[in-house]
């Protein structure tokens, strides 16, 4: 049963040539499930389908319409050369065009005529490699959060003792950092004036959550007094980003981390602004650090759609347009420009229904961001689009439920439950390919189809979907709810990713 289960590796020939298409389709036919395009154009179509997960692409250069170059292109510009390795193939054998493959992220290159054995044996040590690379990935993430684990989570630990003693909704911290990270990615994709990387942004935004660290030591009767201080109170109250900066300067260890260091400017700087009128140092323009610059513009816009116990909040649109018209102070025009350009991630993320959360969405972003910045393993897609992931399923599962939870990814295909949903049905928590697994398959029995109608018919508009079944408990077919969310990759157009959801018994059945 398993062998027959066992699922092909999938190769995608793209070639104007009928040919050479049926030459290679020939060659490879037993061992692979061939998919042929005959155009440039064709072969676009395919690769933004998702039902098709190509675990190679062979490709010609010379084609009319799209050339090869072209497809290259795309799938560099949409990031899917990181998880699709291509072999170019053509006869025109010059070294500027070899060059040009290569610099365009092709693996290797395969001249016409074909040599069976040549061809054989290339298609098999790429697809290995980056199989090998993919898993290798998964070791290294493992291994990085459970060494940043218990640093994320004791900065989340502190920085809620100050937002609580603060009297704020215990909410500021998460959408400081939520909004910290939207905006350095918005300015990574503007311009590259600011030498930003991934590993920065991953800095900047954990580091964020201490911004307001010195607020622990501003008296309880100004921190939270219900209106507006008196000049000798606000003298106080601003002293909290020299208390907090001075704090972390003195500590007798880790003063060279970067994390520290990029702490003490945000905790030091966060209120200066742009035309110099900030305080404590009063600092202009540049002078102000790009971390302090990105934490100062989160903490307004925060500041102001958050209800006070001195104030009502303001609108979405109320608050945007009182920062760009400089009611909140002077900022760098550059950021301004993110911040409309973000305008409606920040509604959803920071208003909207599903609120964000600290816990491993935080930490897996840490994780992947960390090894996207490790070109060793050239695996920056397959990162990103668990960060994705991450960030949806914190966004879904707002409270701790008592029901099954699940996410399931495309590519590559894994389904992870939840500790309690793994020792319910008999899993493990991690499945790969359970598409190939009877006993998932049979969970779920003909369930399974209208779940699939749903995910075909879901949209990145309207991605939330419930499906009536059942599932197989200690041998008996349970009713429930499938309660879904598809999660989907921000390009053009848009990629179903994968699906995160929970299973809600029926009450009537004990568990």
């Amino acid at each position: 049963m398993a062998e027959a289960l066992q699922k092909k590796y999938k190769i995608l020939i793209v070639d104007d040539s009928e040919i050479n298409r049926m030459i290679l389709s020939e060659i490879l036919k037993n061992d692979y499930d061939i998919i042929e395009a005959d155009s440039g154009e064709k072969a676009l179509e395919l690769l933004q389908n998702e039902e098709y997960e190509f675990s190679l692409v062979l490709l010609d250069i010379v084609m009319s319409g799209i050339d090869g170059f072209e497809v290259l292109s795309y799938m560099n510009k949409y990031k899917l050369i990181e998880d699709t390795p291509v072999i170019m193939i053509s006869a025109e054998n010059s070294s500027d065009f070899i060059t040009k493959a290569y610099d365009l992220g092709a693996s290797d290159y395969v001249s016409r005529p074909f040599d069976e054995t040549v061809v054989q044996r290339r298609v098999k040590n790429t697809i290995v490699l980056y199989a090998k690379q993919k898993r290798l990935a998964d070791i290294v993430a493992e291994q990085v959060f459970e060494k940043e684990k218990n640093n994320n989570i004791m900065i989340s630990i502190l920085s809620h003792i100050v937002e609580f003693r603060n009297g704020e909704s215990g909410l500021h911290v998460l959408h400081i950092s939520t909004i910290t990270e939207l905006l350095l990615r918005q300015l990574l994709k503007k311009s590259n004036k600011y030498n930003l990387s991934m590993s920065d942004i991953r800095l900047i935004t954990t580091a964020s959550s201490l911004h307001d660290i010195g607020k622990i030591a501003i008296p309880d009767e100004i921190l939270n007094k219900p209106g507006r201080f008196t000049d000798e109170e606000f003298k106080i109250m601003k002293t909290h980003s020299e208390i907090g900066s001075s704090m972390l300067k003195n500590l007798p260890v880790y003063q060279n981390e970067p994390l520290l260091k990029v702490s003490y400017e945000i905790c030091r700087w966060h209120h200066e602004r742009y035309n110099g009128r900030g305080y404590p140092d009063g600092l202009a323009g540049d002078e102000i650090p790009l971390s302090a610059q990105i934490v100062s513009i989160a903490d307004v816009y925060d500041a102001l759609v958050s209800e006070r116990c001195y104030k009502a909040a303001y609108s979405h649109k109320e608050a945007i347009n009182m920062i760009l018209e400089g009611q909140c102070g002077d900022f760098n025009p550059d950021l301004l420009d993110c911040l409309v350009n973000i305008s409606d991630d920040l509604e959803r993320e920071i208003l909207g229904d599903y609120s964000p959360m600290i816990n491993e969405s935080r930490e897996i972003k840490t994780i992947t961001e960390e090894i996207i910045s490790n070109d060793d393993l050239s695996l920056s897609a397959n990162m990103l689009q668990k960060i994705e992931f991450e960030r949806a399923r914190s966004n879904f599962f707002e409270t701790e439920l008592s029901d099954i939870t699940f996410t399931y990814h495309n590519n590559p295909s894994v389904l992870t439950l939840s500790d309690k949903g793994a020792e319910l049905l008999g899993l493990d928590k991690i499945i790969t390919e359970p598409k190939n697994i009877p006993a998932v398959i049979t969970l779920i029995n003909e369930t399974s189809e209208n779940i699939s109608a749903c995910v075909r018919s879901s949209t990145p508009d309207d991605p939330q979907f419930t499906v009536s079944g059942y599932i197989k408990i200690n041998g008996t077919m349970i009713p429930c709810e499938y309660i879904c969310r598809t999660v989907w990759l921000n390009t053009q157009p848009p990629h179903l990713n994968g699906i995160v959801g929970r299973i809600r018994i029926n009450s009537e059945y004990k568990i």
